[in-house]
């Protein structure tokens, strides 16, 4: 296809929605889906993952490709006159933590991606005039790290405090659809974007050879998820909080939410124990359950700031709390001052090894080079994240757990096994990346 607008062209039309949201709050959109078109799609396409796992056709993003102009005018032509069917998504299950339970994430089809990529491309200009500074998850310049170190900030700038932390039971399964139309219909009206969304609410799932077709939730793992959660919590969960509880307050408390993961820090702990008695009502309204035993309330206070006991009373103590794969604990720096630490949680690092060793179990065969290659970017990956100031007896472990890890498995490709000398040859071959601290903290 020939005279396609760059992406700089679809950038514009994007903020022009966008300034339209950001200049009257209030406003609801009736007409968006002009702004889909052939251009809109390519640039769609371009933004979509090609690597991704195939959906139910089985049909690969290199076969799309191969007759890519004839397919987005297809795709464009059934979405905009309602012709459109949204395939079931594919459900797999993925390790969730170390006790065997999983996590259930929906595949859909590349070309599906490729439309729920477009319709987010035009509800994030609105919504993102929108959502507020205490939301991370899934949007633009934002991400797991940046929130994790707005809650370190936080607790460090008020030396602690309470902090309430939120677990959503089964969010992603439980997001009630006619609550989501309604809030959905505060700022979107346009009739084909919702009725696109209504597609893929209904699609279905495809679970051992059999569809079915809950009547609630959405998808993890759907192009669109994200920012329907987004949409549905930034009304249930922050503004909410923002407008009618903090004012409510005796002192200021701070929201930190990421995806369906939040954490309320409080500077008082009766307004944390108020929090926290309002918060399964709310939830509840909007038809989303608090787990009653992960969310709780934790007693984050610095160490020499908890009052003295009472004679013959044990010393009260600080708690810790876990928070994206961070468990925050109060620490002695090297200068010997009390810091808020983080080290990553038992769960997330048992996940990481069982992950790694299972790698190693499967591609024992292959070539030394392939294995030290993506061994190499497992341990760059975890640095990146977890590499942070106070964390680095665990990254130390992590790498000592990845070395031994292919150590063993490599000894079973030939017999008699083989002792560390042999694999410390290996090493001086095939280095495997040293831990290291990649964000340095105060």
């Amino acid at each position: 296809m020939t005279g396609i607008p760059s992406p700089e062209a679809i950038s514009t039309k994007q903020q022009r929605i966008a300034q339209l949201a950001q200049e009257d709050p209030q406003r609801v959109f009736t007409s968006l889906a002009h702004h889909i078109d052939l251009a809109w799609l390519h640039e769609a396409y371009r933004r979509t993952r090609k690597d991704g796992a195939v959906g139910v056709d089985r049909q690969t993003a290199q076969e799309y490709a191969a007759n890519l102009d004839e397919n987005l005018a297809s795709l464009l032509q059934r979405a905009k006159s309602g012709s459109y069917r949204a395939p079931p998504v594919k459900r797999v299950h993925i390790p969730k933590g170390t006790d065997g339970a999983t996590r259930p994430i929906g595949i859909p089809t590349f070309e599906d991606k490729v439309l729920q990529r477009a319709v987010a491309m035009v509800l994030e200009c609105v919504y993102e005039q929108d959502f507020l500074d205490c939301s991370h998850g899934f949007r633009p310049g934002r991400s797991p790290l940046g929130a994790a170190q707005a809650v370190r900030d936080v607790l460090a700038r008020q030396v602690g405090g309470y902090v309430v932390e939120l677990d959503i039971r089964k969010f992603f399964d439980t997001l009630d659809h006619s609550h989501l139309r309604e809030l959905l219909h505060l700022r979107v009206r346009d009739g084909v974007l919702l009725r696109l969304i209504g597609k893929w609410l209904n699609a279905g799932v495809l679970e051992s050879g059999a569809v079915t077709h809950p009547e609630a939730g959405t998808p993890q793992g759907g192009v669109i998820s994200p920012l329907l959660a987004n949409i549905y919590l930034h009304h249930v969960l922050d503004s909410w909080f923002v407008q009618v509880v903090e004012p409510r307050l005796t002192v200021r408390a701070t929201l930190i939410r990421y995806a369906d993961d939040a954490v309320i820090v409080c500077a008082s702990e009766h307004d944390a124990t108020r929090v926290l008695d309002v918060l399964p009502k709310r939830f509840g309204k909007y038809g989303l359950t608090l787990h009653p035993d992960k969310t709780r309330l934790v007693r984050f206070v610095r160490p020499d700031r908890l009052p003295a006991p009472a004679m013959g009373d044990p010393p009260e103590s600080t708690e810790s709390f876990n928070f994206l794969g961070f468990t925050y604990y109060w620490g002695l720096s090297r200068q010997r001052y009390w810091a808020v630490m983080r080290r990553t949680a038992k769960d997330r690092l048992a996940r990481a090894i069982g992950r790694v060793t299972e790698w190693c179990r499967v591609h024992r065969h292959e070539p030394l080079e392939e294995q030290h290659r993506t061994l190499s970017s497992v341990l760059r990956g975890h640095y990146a994240y977890y590499g942070v100031t106070g964390n680095s007896r665990q990254l130390s472990r992590f790498a000592r757990k990845v070395e031994q890890a292919w150590r063993d498995w490599l000894a079973r490709r030939s017999a008699p096994r083989r002792g560390w000398q042999w694999f410390h040859a290996i090493l001086r071959r095939f280095a495997l990346p040293p831990p290291r601290v990649v964000q340095r903290q105060a």
